[in-house]
């Protein structure tokens, strides 16, 4: 990753660092400072030691405050979609903070409704933190923010100027078409940047449909609509319908070399933070 200040990470980039890389042939009239005489010795020729250059990571934070994340709504217990997608960015935020890292944050709905550049000061981590704890109380009166998760990551890829890493926390439900969902994710991508998806779900309910057998009012969160059914009725259709489109957003993402991380609010966040954790720290 490009970066701006000494931290923790590779750079693509040669310089004059700590970890060798490898030689190359002195050019008359530069500095002796970094030539091999060891190597001199032996071969009579001179050359200069190259370095790997360490760098900072940059990191955009995305997180989508659309109504559907406030699901389920109230339940005792257990953390909305939002509220888990708040804990995670919260711990993200304060490990890339301790490495030196530059972290900016963007929040989205059918319009961006946060966009901070990347940066490294404690009164911006404070200001991070003071938005994340606003979300978190969120409730039933922020129903019908509806989700345009397409148009909004365009706009974010085209202001992220630099490379950096995207994190989005989504549950990758949009009014849009499914294409248009992809083609913004292929944007992020097409500007240089890594892409990690954090794919947030409740997987009892919205992907096991787990619910007695008894009849239910269903209303969509983000529009309103209303429909009333017996969940085994349709159990084993909407269980294969969504598990398709799991199932394609799996491939789509394998295809656009972007990382998706299975985020069930049910489990433990050691189970979704620690295995990316262990992922990326094989990058490095």
């Amino acid at each position: 990753m490009e970066g701006f200040i000494t931290g923790l990470h590779k750079s693509p980039f040669h310089g004059f660092s700590v970890e060798f890389a490898e030689h190359r042939i002195y050019n008359t009239g530069e500095s002796t400072r970094h030539i091999d005489w060891k190597l001199y010795a032996r071969t009579d020729k001179l050359f200069v030691k190259k370095y790997e250059e360490e760098t900072n990571l940059r990191c955009q934070i995305v997180i989508d405050a659309s109504s559907s994340m406030l699901f389920p709504l109230k339940e005792k217990g257990v953390c909305n979609k939002l509220q888990f997608s708040v804990y995670c960015a919260a711990a993200l935020i304060y490990l890339l903070r301790s490495q030196r890292d530059a972290v900016g944050m963007s929040l989205f709905s059918d319009k961006i409704d946060l966009h901070t550049v990347s940066r490294l000061s404690d009164v911006h981590a404070r200001m991070l933190f003071s938005h994340l704890e606003d979300l978190m109380g969120w409730d039933e009166s922020k129903l019908n923010r509806k989700t345009k998760a397409s148009d909004m990551l365009h706009q974010i890829a085209d202001n992220v100027h630099k490379r950096s890493l995207v994190i989005i926390f989504s549950d990758m439900f949009d009014n849009e078409e499914r294409e248009e969902l992809y083609s913004a994710l292929q944007h992020l991508r097409y500007n240089k940047h890594e892409v990690i998806i954090f794919h947030v779900k409740d997987g009892k309910k919205e992907q096991q449909f787990d619910y007695n057998s008894r009849p239910y009012k269903f209303i969509d969160m983000e529009t309103g609509d209303e429909v009333k059914l017996n969940p085994n009725e349709i159990r084993d259709n909407y269980i294969r319908i969504i598990n398709d489109w799991n199932n394609e957003l799996i491939m789509r993402c394998g295809q656009y070399d972007i990382d998706l991380v299975e985020a069930d609010i049910n489990g433990n966040f050691k189970n979704v933070l620690m295995p990316y954790l262990l992922k990326r720290s094989k990058l490095f």
